[in-house]
């Protein structure tokens, strides 16, 4: 099979830039987009068969900044078959649309889920890369030749945006149910954590450290996920992590992960704590769903999502602080982060947890309200409705006793 494009990991971390874009789907911009993959009876899908729904690239305009151009709505499912697939591998499967995207040349993708975000470089475009129909034949070609267990592929694509609609209810369903699953374990019902690189051709010092409770900074993989994926692909991006040795049971540092971060940081790093922000937080690479960010004036944090839009309540927006938090540095008071990460009894628990949450975007506030009820500060968080800036947010604080600026929340302690 003749693909306009050479296809490799050698294309891995090629980045499209705004200038060189010519077309992208999926993003910020976007409202409606998922990716998702479904494990079916081999009856059930027609082996090899790509279908586009709604207008192709050859039907619409290109990236323009100032006629509104080039940005467009789309859902990418793919659906499998084989003998010793079962449903635990397809949030592996449906991750690996992020790996095999970055393969392509001209090609460039961020994110997963509800959030994905592909990116076509104007290169791209000019060697006839014309239709979507190319994107799904290669998938299914990657699959099948990296992925030996599939045994059947079948590739659909979509960009009715109505189409999108009717199915992102069911993909939120499905993404929903994998996390709720997750919730049933902590790290300490575990010998064995899990790793994540798939994100390194970015970040090459970041390692994703995937434990019971605490989900891949993207959001899509949990325990369970990375479990099936080492399990599938032994020498794959998702490995295990034997846990080793508690060294803190506060900051949840463990002598496995610190001899991972060590070896596939390059060097760069030896130590990790997985439920702080200070001193040695985890690595973060670009894909992550939220920031967890220090507010000095307040002495606690605020989290902001990448579908966040406009600035933070210390000025900033997502865009730029994500500028700052990624390519796989450890940042003190800086973590990107799954969102499920937030229901976490672990979350930053040696900082103080949920209750030292002192800003949140109205969104994440209403999602995850019953752990933040839970926790009894639901009612002492503002959003961006409430405050704009840190004088704001101040005053608000001090208006409704936030515990946390009371003194009210003591910091847990080694036993």
């Amino acid at each position: 099979m003749e693909f306009h494009v050479d296809i490799g990991p050698q294309y891995e971390g090629e980045a499209v830039r705004k200038e060189d874009l010519y077309m992208e789907f999926g993003g910020p911009k976007v409202q409606h987009k998922f990716e998702l993959a479904r494990v079916r009876e081999p009856d059930e899908i027609e082996h090899e068969k790509v279908e586009v729904v709604g207008p192709d690239i050859s039907d619409l305009a290109p990236y323009d900044d100032e006629k509104g151009t080039g940005s467009y709505p789309i859902g990418i499912l793919v659906e499998v078959a084989g003998a010793v697939l079962d449903k635990d591998a397809e949030g592996i499967i449906e991750r690996r649309v992020h790996m095999f995207t970055n393969m392509i040349e001209g090609w460039y993708h961020m994110n997963q889920r509800q959030d994905t975000w592909l990116r076509m470089n104007k290169d791209c475009a000019g060697k006839g890369f014309n239709s979507l129909r190319e994107l799904g034949e290669i998938y299914n070609l990657l699959y099948t030749s990296e992925m030996s267990i599939i045994e059947k592929i079948q590739t659909t694509i979509i960009t009715d945006e109505e189409k999108i609609k009717e199915l992102l209810p069911q993909a939120l369903d499905i993404y929903r149910a994998r996390d709720e699953r997750a919730r049933t374990l902590r790290d300490e019902d575990v010998d064995t954590f899990y790793g994540c690189v798939l994100c390194q051709s970015f970040a090459p010092t970041h390692i994703s450290i995937i434990t019971p409770d605490r989900i891949a900074n993207c959001g899509a993989i949990n325990w369970f996920d990375g479990r099936a994926a080492a399990k599938i692909d032994p020498e794959g991006p998702i490995f295990e992590m034997p846990k080793g040795d508690l060294i803190s049971a506060v900051k949840g540092e463990y002598s496995g992960a610190n001899q991972v971060e060590q070896v596939r940081s390059l060097g760069t790093y030896d130590r990790v704590y997985l439920y702080s922000a200070f001193e040695h937080p985890h690595t973060s690479c670009g894909c992550f769903e939220a920031i967890v960010f220090y507010i000095p004036e307040a002495d606690g944090f605020g989290v902001v999502h990448r579908d966040f839009q406009g600035p933070t309540v210390i000025g900033e927006p997502f865009s730029r602080m994500a500028g700052d938090t990624s390519g796989g540095k450890q940042i003190e008071g800086r973590l990107g982060t799954g969102l499920e990460q937030l229901r976490s009894p672990k979350f930053i628990q040696a900082d103080g947890g949920r209750k030292r949450i002192v800003w949140l975007p109205k969104e994440i506030k209403e999602r995850y309200k019953d752990a933040f009820e839970a926790d009894g500060v639901y009612d002492k968080i503002p959003t961006e409705q409430d405050v704009k800036n840190v004088d704001e947010l101040m005053e608000y604080l001090d208006k409704v006793a936030h515990p946390w600026l009371t003194g009210e929340v003591e910091l847990p302690e080694e036993n």
